[in-house]
């Protein structure tokens, strides 16, 4: 077994918590197969799993390493090579359920979620503020409501009648407010340390106001912009 290590910076914690899942979830066991195979309690590997920046011991992440099979190296080095590439994904949930919406961004390991919904509730099951945290929690995803970066009501309908440039311009007017600036920065903030992905409704972005965000991110923190697959 490897040296000690020193606690991984918050994006690699977790990368691990995702890579330790997907391994897991590879070999068709359930968090209960998998702790009694590394004899760890089944809370510690959830937070492991669940809560990557808040890590078990050293020995502990050893033992889930060999029941897994793969060596300690490679375990962290993996983590490591998904942990080096922040920026933005444009993310719309239209059309998914949370379980598939979910999968997709572990699959594209999302550290982040930024939520630029002005009322983070929704019909559709699982993507209300709640009930979405939860889910992301258990992914090991963090979830952010930027309520500054929302669209108003009565700024909705030029983006659904074909007027987008009009609700385009009235909404780059709205990021002057205070509130708007200081999300912009927290948003940014976030860019340029893990993988975002910006959060609304429409699958279309050209259709919904999540474009002029991730424009005006882009220009500020300097990261690629990549669409969610």
């Amino acid at each position: 077994m490897a040296g000690h290590r020193s606690a991984p910076p918050l994006d690699q914690a977790r990368a691990l918590a995702q890579q330790v899942r997907a391994l897991r979830e590879g070999r068709g066991w359930t968090r209960e197969q998998l702790a009694e195979e590394a004899d760890i309690a089944v809370g510690t590997l959830g937070r492991l799993e669940s809560e990557g920046a808040i890590q078990p011991g050293f020995l502990t992440v050893g033992a889930v390493a060999e029941a897994l099979a793969v060596s300690l190296d490679d375990l962290f080095r993996a983590a490591q090579a998904v942990s080096v590439t922040p920026g933005l994904w444009s993310a719309g949930y239209e059309g998914r359920d949370i379980d598939s919406f979910v999968a997709v961004l572990v699959e594209s390991h999302i550290g982040v979620v930024a939520d630029v919904r002005l009322t983070p509730i929704s019909r559709k099951k699982g993507f209300s503020k709640t009930r979405l945290g939860e889910a992301l929690a258990e992914a090991g995803i963090k979830y952010t409501h930027l309520r500054g970066l929302g669209n108003p009501k009565d700024n909705r309908e030029p983006f659904w009648d074909g007027r987008i440039e009009v609700g385009r311009a009235r909404f780059r007017s709205l990021l002057q407010s205070d509130e708007a600036k200081s999300d912009l920065d927290r948003l940014a903030e976030h860019a340029r340390q893990s993988r975002v992905a910006v959060l609304c409704f429409e699958k279309d972005e050209s259709r919904c106001h999540r474009q002029v965000v991730l424009e005006t991110v882009h220009k500020q923190a300097a990261v690629p912009v990549i669409p969610l697959a």
